[in-house]
């Protein structure tokens, strides 16, 4: 599933520069039955399967040798926002855990992860298209990946823009159908420009 995102446009760009470097692990690789389960029956009775924390906990103990912060990505987290994409972009060493199935075991969420995010109020499959988001938005905000970095700036969900939608874009053909590109932009007047694109307090 992460072959496609991870491997093409930004994302493949920054890790071929060394900017980031993106590992992705198969739990089962820590399974010990011959099922490779990773899963298990639910105490207590219950719909569907829940991921096992001993599976969990021992692939996290063995793919890192240094601190990092680990995020579970669950439908109950803490809504994803660009404000977290920031501060996630700061850290050194992330390691994010793709829930699965009906769930995971709530000790992951007590004694493993130091933070469970959500990406929207809806249900997915899986973790992984969450996970690809995270490491999209994560990854764009590092020095060195985008070509023209001041483009960060005026993204619609920056610090400073928060809240308000990026100002609308136009480019050839000047008219098309008989949609106009406002005459504004035609103008050369970068003074008035720029006032016109200020989001709307």
């Amino acid at each position: 599933m992460f072959a496609g995102p991870f491997d093409f446009s930004i994302l493949r760009r920054a890790q071929d520069k060394s900017v980031v470097k993106i590992n992705i692990h198969n739990l089962r690789e820590w399974s010990t039955d011959k099922y490779k389960s990773v899963d298990d029956k639910p105490y207590g009775g219950g719909a569907g399967m829940i991921m096992r924390v001993d599976i969990i906990d021992k692939a996290i103990a063995s793919i890192t040798s240094k601190s990092g912060k680990i995020i579970l990505l669950d439908a109950g987290g803490e809504k994803y926002t660009q404000k977290k994409a920031v501060q996630l972009s700061k850290e050194e060493h992330l390691i994010i855990i793709c829930g699965h199935y009906e769930g995971v075991d709530h000790r992951v969420h007590e004694h493993i992860a130091d933070e469970v995010i959500s990406v929207g109020d809806y249900v997915l499959s899986g973790g992984e298209i969450p996970a690809m988001v995270v490491v999209d938005t994560i990854v764009r905000l590092l020095p060195g990946v985008l070509g023209n970095e001041k483009s960060l700036e005026e993204e619609s969900f920056t610090e400073n823009r928060i809240l308000n939608t990026e100002y609308p874009q136009y480019t050839r053909p000047e008219e098309y159908k008989g949609w106009k590109v406002p005459e504004i932009l035609l103008s050369g007047d970068h003074a008035k420009i720029k006032k016109w694109r200020s989001p709307v307090s």
